[in-house]
């Protein structure tokens, strides 16, 4: 039995309740999702600026009833000190155990072009929550850090504890949510797990808008027969990590009873590149399994301002002090993933209810 099956059986049989920020977005819906099966109780909270209801709708169709009744959704802002306390305090007869905050301004490009709304959401907004957990004793902080963090740093794999200079807005957010979590454990004894994302993909990704992932954009792209723009000549690289690894990675970390295992930073991706090209032939190989996809112009152009080249984690220290091991390899991962955009991408539904 894996430390994450050992994890669950013990949620399964002592329930806990669960503070989610951002549970409206791609990552928070589906941990909410994991924690509903797994019969949690779960307070929500978001904005919906990149969050949707209809993430929260599709966990409801995908949940018991007697599950979803465990879930109470506040909408709020994480910038707003008020809306954080009040999330923490939503229930006299509940207390809030567990924090996962999820909630950003993600996006490289986005932060290079609007810092000033990154840097409220993910710095004020980050500062806001861990003010508001602090005062309310809750028993884990895990927190959505980012592999921008690595910067300028040329190494491959990613080690935790070498990063080099930021390379845009974002970077420079993530990297202070890091500091600010250092300087809380040190300065009020409040303890903190931060999980640096690899490039996360999966169901409920949306494909939509100007900073779309590169996954969700790209089968949106194959399934309505438009053109693919890759930035750059293709061999830049990423580690690409199926949603159900970050869901694993956060309970893992939620949970842990290991004292060392407080207070770090962690790798969260399965340990491999991939590279653009062999990424779209995936992409497109798994499609054609849920039926004909319509030929499509694939057009190159220039590199992102902020983009690193390739990147790649070392999650030696996540195995071995979470317990982590990344249940979903890329092209298993994109297996789980195309069947939902398939389903989602037509368009007819695209015209009806865009996502």
């Amino acid at each position: 039995m894996t430390r994450y099956d050992q994890v669950k059986q013990l949620l399964r049989q002592k329930p806990r309740t669960w503070l989610i920020t951002g549970v409206a977005g791609f990552i928070g819906s589906n941990l909410l999702e994991s924690l509903l099966k797994l019969d949690q109780k779960v307070v929500g909270l978001d904005n919906f600026a990149t969050g949707h209801q209809r993430n929260l709708d599709e966990v409801s169709s995908l949940v018991t009833s007697d599950q979803w009744s465990r879930f109470h959704f506040i909408e709020g802002d994480v910038r707003e000190l008020e809306h954080c306390t009040s999330a923490m305090h939503w229930d006299e007869a509940s207390i809030v155990d567990h924090v996962l905050h999820q909630a950003a301004l993600g996006s490289v490009p986005r932060s290079i072009a609007d810092p000033i709304s990154t840097n409220a959401a993910n710095v004020t907004g980050f500062l806001n929550m861990l003010v508001a957990a602090r005062d309310a004793k809750v028993r884990s902080f895990t927190y959505a850090a980012s592999s921008s963090t690595y910067g300028d740093h040329p190494d491959l794999p990613k080690v935790e504890d070498r990063i080099g200079r930021p390379l845009s807005p974002y970077a420079v957010t993530k990297y202070v949510n890091e500091l600010y979590a250092n300087v809380f454990a040190r300065s009020y004894g409040f303890r903190t797990i931060g999980l640096r994302y690899f490039n996360v993909f999966g169901p409920r990704q949306d494909p939509n808008g100007a900073y779309a992932a590169v996954i969700p954009k790209w089968t949106s792209s194959l399934i309505n027969g438009e053109p693919v723009y890759i930035n750059g000549d293709g061999d830049t690289s990423r580690d690409f990590c199926f949603i159900a690894n970050a869901v694993q990675a956060n309970i893992l970390a939620a949970l842990t009873d290991s004292d060392d295992a407080l207070n770090q930073v962690y790798n969260v991706a399965v340990g491999n590149r991939t590279s653009l090209t062999e990424l779209l032939d995936a992409i497109q190989s798994e499609l054609s399994l849920h039926g004909q996809i319509p030929k499509i112009d694939i057009v190159f152009r220039e590199f992102r301002p902020g983009d690193v080249r390739h990147s790649q984690a070392d999650i030696s220290k996540a195995q071995r002090l979470l317990g982590y091991v990344p249940e979903y390899r890329v092209r298993e991962g994109l297996a789980a993933t195309m069947g939902w955009y398939q389903s989602k991408l037509t368009a007819e539904v695209l015209d009806s209810s865009p996502l």
